[in-house]
Parts: C-alpha cells; structure tokens; sequence
C-alpha cells in the first residue's frame, strides 16, 4: 500500500503548489506503477488511458452541451438578469442571501459551476459593496450555492454529480427524493446561518468591504441592457422540467432544448452565439481532461496490487455499506480535488461490488446513488480545481477565506452525509 499512499500524497501536495492535473496525474501514476511493480509503459498506454477515454467518452457529450449552455447564459446576460432579479427582490443589503439565491438557482438550472462563478462576480461585488460585507465571504457564499446542495442534493439536478451514479445504480436524477431533501436543507440552511454568524463577526472587527483590485476589478453592468428575466429564467426551468419529467429523454436533450432557447429569446445578439458556442465547447474540453486526468490516476490505482488490501479495509469497515461507500467516494474524490473525479474513480473501482450488496442485501439503489452524490460534494479541500479558480477570480485567497469554506463546503456537507446514511438506514429514502 506504500506506493498507493505515496501516490496520493504527491499528487495532492503537487496541486496544491498549482501543478496542473493533466501534467500530474500520468506523471504521479507513473510513480505508483513503478513502485508497486507494474509496467510503466503498460500502465501509462493501457491502464491509465483506458481510464481516461473511458470517462471522457461516457461524459464528454454531457460537459459539453452543460458548457455551450452556460455560457450562452453568461454571454447573452440572462444568467446576470436572473442574478439581478433575484438581488433586487431579496434587496441588496442582504448580499449574502441574494448571491446565495443566484447561485443556486443558476446551478440547479444547468448551469455549470465554473459559468456561475464568473456571470455571478460582478453581481457579488456590487451587493457586498452596498450592504458593506467583507468580500473575504464571497467564496465561501460562492461555494455554499453552486458547490454544495444544487450541486450534489436536490432532487433532479443537471449537474454531472447527480448524473454519474446513474450508470452504475440504475436510478435517475430524482433518486431518494426524501434524502436528497433533508440533505440539501442541512446544508443550505445550516451553510446560511454559518455565513451569517461570520459576516456578524467580521462587523465586530471593523472588517468591511473593500474594493478589489487589478485584474479582479469587475465592470459596472447597466441593467436596462440586461435582456428580460422572466425569458431568461425560462431556458433554466426547461433545463429541470425536461430532464425530470420526461425522463425518456437523456440530459443531453435537456440542456439541447435549453440552448434552442436561450438563441431564441435572444435572437438579436446571434452574432454572440458562435463566440460563445466556441467559448463553451474549448471550455468543456479542459473540464472533462482535467476530470478524465484524475479518473486515469484513479484507474492506476486500483489496479495495482495494493489496492485490494484497500477495498478489504473498506468493506470492512464495521458499519453499514452506506458508510463505507460514502468514505470511499469522499476520501477519493478529496485526494484528486474533484467532486466528479473522485466519484468516477469510487464507482469503477468499487461501483460493481455495492450494487451487488445493495441486491443481496435489500438495501436502496437510490440510497446509493445520493449518498454517492453528497458524499462527494463534501470533499473541498485546498487544492480542490474549483476552489482555485474561484480564488482566482475574486483575488482572495486561502489565509482570506479558505476557513469559511471548508465549514461551508466540508464540514456542514459530511454532517448532512451523515444524516442521510442513518435515514437511509431507516428505510427512508
């Protein structure tokens, strides 16, 4: 197992010093090969790209329609006129709430998490500005709406978290409905109160809002030339109503059917549409290498010799598979630092032998299939790819406010993991 832990340590300390994954993932899995006494080159050219193409080839299609959506949202401004409407009708003294709000009714609408980060900044810092809030909250506020409970909870998300376990559980977006629920309010409200309770802490020491600087100044935007919200909520509704309702349907038609009508409702800026279309598909390509890179790491891993005394010690945790399962796709997903990643390398490893559990054992597919996804979600560590692009973009760091978002997106997440393992264990789903 030397090699395994030798593994994962390097790859975590290397991504944390902002080495990219698609450099260290072959490079890391390399190392492990070599010490666990396998081929290299075999490792390299069969175990690792298998792995690889073999997401990159299930996923692609769905990281690519989801991005040509979003940023269709971003670049026509619907995603900023629903951003704004909702400030305005929450009023822009309560920021954290209205940006909260945006966030996440842009992510439970398809709307990728990297799109909502940069359509919702400006929007951010113009609410923080006005009801005076240190802007240290900002990603810690980013991470509760777009990271945590419409990423990976709430019945019927398009997010790739909710779509992944499909495969493997037979199940659909709606799966345990009850668990993903009560999951999503644990952590939406108990986030809220969290960030509350900071922003009032921060008042106390005289810590307010300043304004940012360099590249992470924001442009004023004029609402009047925002296009109509209620034709820009529209495409996000459709997204959820098609993909939840006809479930014959496939994601992919879903999020189609969106961006039919995003082009529709803004007819009169197609000349933005091939940019954009072109903006999102480059973007969608660096989402799913980057997440592919980790899954043929993963890959590696769990075929050398030391990763069957792994999953013995997995299953033979002494507590209900549930548990084990949401240890395994957590503890994996936080070594690669991606929710998607980590829950793609869990299930091909381990995938097969809990749907056999759950069959022999009378327990939930759907049970399975969201614990998997919120276990997944609380795992935002450091160096979590995310999380670094979100700081880029604010121009805080770490030492500003990584704290906050590792109670937001970590901590109160494996409290709601929890909870939803013993209700799972209940019989409620």
């Amino acid at each position: 197992m030397l090699s395994i832990i030798i593994g994962l340590i390097l790859l975590m300390a290397l991504a944390y010093l902002g080495w990219s994954i698609i450099w260290i993932a072959p490079l890391v899995s390399g190392i492990v090969a070599l010490l666990s006494g396998m081929n290299i080159l075999d490792a390299y050219t069969g175990t690792y790209m298998e792995g690889f193409v073999g997401f990159a080839k299930d996923y692609f299609p769905i990281f690519l329609f989801g991005a040509i959506f979003g940023k269709l949202m971003e670049d026509t401004g619907a995603a900023q006129s629903v951003a704004y409407k909702i400030s305005s009708v929450i009023g822009k003294k309560r920021a954290i709430l209205g940006m909260l709000l945006s966030a996440a009714i842009l992510t439970y609408g398809g709307v990728s998490l990297f799109v909502v980060v940069f359509a919702v900044y400006p929007l951010a810092v113009a609410m923080f500005r006005e009801a005076n809030v240190s802007r240290k909250l900002i990603p810690s506020t980013f991470v509760l709406g777009a990271f945590t409970f419409t990423m990976t909870a709430i019945p019927g998300t398009p997010q790739i978290q909710n779509i992944i376990p499909i495969n493997t559980f037979e199940t659909d977006t709606m799966a345990a409905p009850i668990l993903g629920i009560v999951a999503g309010l644990i952590m939406a409200v108990g986030g809220y109160a969290y960030l509350k309770f900071r922003q009032k802490q921060l008042d106390a020491k005289d810590d307010k809002f300043t304004e940012p600087e360099g590249d992470n100044q924001v442009k004023e935007i004029n609402e009047d030339e925002l296009p109509n919200w209620i034709l820009s909520v529209i495409p996000l509704i459709a997204v959820v109503v098609t993909l939840n309702v006809f479930k014959e349907l496939s994601i992919l038609v879903a999020l189609l059917f969106g961006i039919i009508l995003i082009m529709l409702f803004n007819i009169k800026d197609y000349k933005d549409f091939i940019p954009a279309i072109n903006g999102g598909a480059s973007g969608s390509v660096m989402a799913t290498i980057n997440t592919s890179a980790a899954v043929g790491f993963g890959s590696v891993v769990t075929a050398s010799p030391g990763f069957e005394t792994v999953k013995e010690l997995i299953f033979d945790i002494p507590l209900s598979p549930y548990f084990s399962e949401a240890f395994a796709v957590q503890l994996l997903a936080m070594i690669t630092g991606s929710a998607s990643g980590g829950m793609g390398i869990a299930l091909e490893a381990l995938g097969e032998e809990y749907y056999d559990i759950a069959v022999e054992q009378g327990l939930s597919l759907e049970a399975f299939h969201r614990i998997t996804s919120v276990a997944s979600g609380a795992s935002i560590l450091p160096h979590n790819g995310a999380l670094l692009t979100l700081f880029t973009v604010t121009g805080l760091t770490h030492k500003d406010s990584y704290k906050d978002v590792f109670v937001v997106g970590l901590l109160i997440p494996m409290i709601a993991t929890i909870a939803i393992i013993f209700l799972a264990m209940m019989g409620i789903n």
